[in-house]
C-alpha cells in the first residue's frame, strides 16, 4: 500500500484524541458500503458511509449505517434547503478534501454540520472511511461523535 497522504492525515487527526483509534488499510477496495463489508466480513449497517449533501449553498456531512437509505425530506430539514442533492465529486473533494469513496467523516477541509445517523447506534463498532478506498476505521458510534463534533439524528427514509 505504502505511503498515502490522505491515510496520514486521517491518522495524525485521530492522534490527537488518544482514543487508540487506528485505520486498517485493506487489499480489497472498500469504496462502496457493500465492498467494505464484503472485506470485513461484516454487517452492511456496521459500514458508516459520509455522503455529502447540498441544499441551495449550504452543504452538511451525512455518516449514515450502510444499510439504510437517507431522506431527502430530512436533509432538507437540517439543511434548510428546497432541494436536496448528493454532492457532485469535485465538490465533495473541496469540501471534505477527500474523494469520493474515501470520504472520511472527520477533518475536513470546509466547517460544515456533521449529521451522524442514529441507527448506527445499535453497533458496539462501526467502521467508517479513512480517506482512501482501500482504508477503514473500527471506531465505537460515541467515539465517532466525539471525532466528528456531529450530533445524532433519524435520518432513515422511512
Amino acid at each position: 500500500m505504502g505511503d498515502n497522504p490522505a491515510l496520514d492525515r486521517a491518522k495524525k487527526f485521530l492522534e490527537k484524541y488518544d482514543l487508540n483509534l487506528v485505520p486498517v488499510e485493506h487489499e480489497k477496495t472498500t469504496k462502496t458500503s457493500a465492498e467494505a463489508a464484503e472485506t470485513l466480513n461484516v454487517e452492511l449497517g456496521q459500514i458508516a458511509k459520509s455522503i455529502l449533501f447540498r441544499c441551495g449553498d449550504s452543504y452538511g456531512l451525512f455518516v449514515a449505517a450502510g444499510d439504510i437509505k437517507i431522506s431527502d425530506k430530512k436533509v432538507k430539514a437540517l439543511l434548510g434547503g428546497k432541494k436536496a442533492k448528493i454532492a457532485k465529486p469535485e465538490e465533495v473533494e473541496k469540501i471534505t478534501g477527500y474523494p469520493v469513496g474515501g470520504v472520511c467523516p472527520f477533518d475536513i477541509e470546509a466547517t460544515v454540520p456533521i449529521f451522524l445517523d442514529r441507527s448506527m447506534q445499535r453497533f458496539d463498532v462501526v467502521y467508517t472511511s479513512a480517506g482512501t478506498s482501500h482504508s477503514l476505521l473500527p471506531i465505537t458510534p460515541d467515539q465517532l461523535k466525539k471525532v466528528t463534533g456531529g450530533s445524532f439524528v433519524d435520518m432513515e427514509k422511512q
